[in-house]
């Protein structure tokens, strides 16, 4: 896939190899234009955002494929970060408050496979804390009367296959683009 070589916004380098000390992180919250915007945002500690495909069986697919939701990939947001200075917390935090993870296959109006909740992680440790993070995040929902369970797929990542460079920091492109995320209200207090 030809992508972009270089963040639009913050000029970091979009490809690895990355600089020593930084992890990665992968995100699908629904369409992934809203989506990367809320992890750039973050401003401090994160190094650069992409959007790309992941948790799919298809090898290199294209935006066309995926929207058939025939490839099994979700759209997903690459986070690469410095965990000196911004924790995984606050990535997860963005995640659970930015979107509805009890919807399913679903974010609002974008339907299907191609749109679902899940956390893919790059190592043991980040594994661990998105469980954490999800279920606290669960006990935050039923305490505030929200009846829907999690449906998050949480796992490894395999695999993330870069989205085509039109679709790069979209959003920072096309200010008045079109953003479906629509969180629940309900706060995310990860330790």
């Amino acid at each position: 896939m030809t992508t972009a070589a270089s963040h639009f916004l913050f000029r970091t380098k979009l490809l690895p190899p990355y600089p020593a000390g930084l992890e990665q992180a992968v995100f699908a919250l629904g369409c992934f234009w809203g989506a990367e915007r809320k992890f750039w945002e973050l401003g401090d500690g994160i190094y650069t955002t992409a959007v790309g495909y992941a948790g799919g069986f298809t090898r290199n697919p294209t935006y066309q494929e995926t929207t058939t939701g025939q490839t099994g990939h979700a759209e997903v947001v690459k986070g690469v970060f410095d965990p000196a200075t911004l924790s995984l917390g606050a990535l997860l935090k963005i995640f659970f408050e930015e979107h509805d993870p009890t919807q399913g296959m679903r974010q609002g109006n974008d339907v299907g496979t191609t749109y679902r909740s899940a956390i893919y992680a790059t190592t043991e440790g980040q594994l661990q804390q998105a469980q954490k993070a999800r279920d606290a995040f669960q006990q935050a929902l039923e305490e505030a009367g929200h009846a829907g369970a999690i449906t998050t797929e949480i796992g490894p990542l395999e695999t993330f296959y870069y989205a085509e460079d039109y679709h790069q920091q979209y959003l920072a492109k096309n200010p008045g683009g079109y953003c479906g995320l629509r969180g629940t209200g309900v706060s995310c207090n990860i330790d």
